[in-house]
């Protein structure tokens, strides 16, 4: 597989959602990005769990905060997923080695990021009006999953 996407979670709290993520991106060949703080040691046996034994099965990263993360990677294309989006993100084009950025489970994107970062906020469709959103690994797994369909990703 020639092209990679990125999994970026910002400062999240659950090591489940995480561990599932980590299995999400060693069978999709994304790559995970780890926003510290983070609410739990990427060691703990619920992260290890949830991965299964795929952690060696993908490439996984970790930063200081946005501004460290941001500095070593300088992505191209920045996907910021929110419900306060108002845009679909299947109205965009999703570029290789996009990067696809979800917050915590918790507390979402911070508001400075979706102020500064507001031309690439998205959203995924659902009925906010009845739930508050879907479950992160749910996120990302939609996300991802569209990245690869619309660059006719093979394996």
């Amino acid at each position: 597989m020639s092209v990679r996407f990125h999994i970026v979670l910002h400062q999240p709290v659950i090591p489940q959602n995480t561990g599932s993520i980590a299995r999400l991106c060693a069978c999709t060949g994304a790559s995970l990005h780890l926003i510290h703080p983070l609410g739990f040691a990427i060691d703990e046996s619920k992260v290890k769990r949830a991965g299964l034994d795929y952690w060696p099965h993908l490439e996984i990263s970790e930063y200081e905060n946005w501004e460290h993360f941001l500095a070593v990677r300088k992505p191209e294309q920045l996907l910021l997923f929110t419900k306060f989006a108002t845009r679909s993100f299947y109205s965009l084009s999703i570029q290789p080695e996009a990067y696809l950025v979800y917050g915590s489970e918790t507390k979402g994107l911070p508001a400075d990021l979706r102020e500064r970062y507001a031309e690439s906020c998205v959203q995924i469709p659902m009925r906010t009006d009845l739930v508050r959103s879907l479950n992160l690994a749910q996120c990302a797994a939609v996300g991802v999953y569209e990245a690869i369909r619309q660059n006719a990703v093979t394996y």
